[in-house]
């Protein structure tokens, strides 16, 4: 295991924040493709795409023990291969009520209840880069989930925010991440709706000076790529106020940057690409076409 303890040792700088440590999914490391390892202090998450033989996660646990500044505390195991299967302890008990922290704001998890956690680390980036560019504007989060980026647009100042997600308890979620930051709710808006059968409604709530775009790779019939991203981008000049901007968060391995490029050179002339970011060296990818990438666009 000394690829995944060489790569971790790398990770250690940053004690005591939400980070990712290992990973294999990006496919840079032969033999660990199936593997992710979180930091989420003071828990270790580890994820698995593929069984592995218990000898071999006891040999993995020994090695964090060996590898990290301070023998862990709590292990929790996610083995995504059991499609019903929330996790399970490795070491320890989890805590009553566990965060993960990023940048002094606060996300509350949801370990052991549900297979998405309710916070990505790979967003890191995008809740920077809305941080840095919400002062003073109003902002649309549509597919919300837990509403991290709203958390990062308030804390930067932005004057309101709405967060749109058909899931309801993701939204509630949500409210409490903002409670946990002290930052006041009138400020921002819930809104359990299934996005295009809302425009109507958001339009006349706008128009907004940012429009953040993260949804699902996929979602059974809610969310394709292929059907539904060309009908969000041409609905983004009527919720958009003229000269503002665009955040959009594509996460399919099937489609490249090129395809959000293409799409609003096709259904927005002139929105120009002013920003495309990846998550960064946490998040090493082989094919960085195959990650997440994050295109920051003005409209005309």
């Amino acid at each position: 295991m000394q690829i995944v303890r060489d790569e971790i040792a790398r990770h250690l700088s940053r004690s005591g924040e939400a980070r990712r440590l290992f990973h294999g999914r990006g496919h840079c490391f032969s033999g660990y493709n199936d593997l992710v390892i979180d930091a989420l202090p003071p828990v270790i998450m580890i994820t698995l795409y593929e069984q592995r033989p218990q000898a071999w996660l006891d040999e993995l646990v020994q090695m964090l023990d060996a590898t990290l500044p301070d023998r862990p505390e709590v292990i929790f195991l996610q083995e995504r291969f059991l499609h019903d299967e929330p996790g399970r302890l490795l070491r320890g008990e989890l805590p009553d009520n566990p965060v993960a922290v990023e940048a002094d704001l606060c996300y509350r998890l949801r370990l052991g209840g549900a297979r998405n956690i309710g916070f990505f680390p790979d967003m890191a980036i995008g809740r920077k880069l809305v941080r840095e560019r919400s002062a003073d504007k109003k902002v649309l989060n549509l597919f919300a989930y837990s509403c991290s980026l709203s958390v990062a647009a308030l804390a930067g100042g932005a004057s309101q925010v709405v967060n749109l997600d058909m899931n309801r308890s993701a939204l509630e979620l949500g409210k409490l991440n903002h409670r946990l930051n002290d930052i006041e709710l009138r400020r921002a808006s819930f809104l359990p709706l299934e996005l295009f059968r809302s425009l109507g409604r958001l339009r006349k709530l706008g128009p907004f000076d940012l429009v953040i775009c993260d949804p699902p790779a996929s979602q059974g019939k809610s969310f394709t790529a292929e059907q539904h991203w060309p009908k969000l981008v041409r609905s983004l000049p009527a919720l958009t106020a003229p000269g503002g901007e665009v955040l959009a968060c594509l996460n399919s391995p099937r489609h490249g940057p090129d395809y959000l490029d293409g799409l609003f050179a096709k259904h927005i002339p002139g929105a120009e690409l002013i920003g495309l970011s990846t998550p960064g060296e946490d998040f090493p990818e082989a094919d960085a076409s195959q990650g997440v990438t994050l295109h920051l666009y003005r409209l005309p």
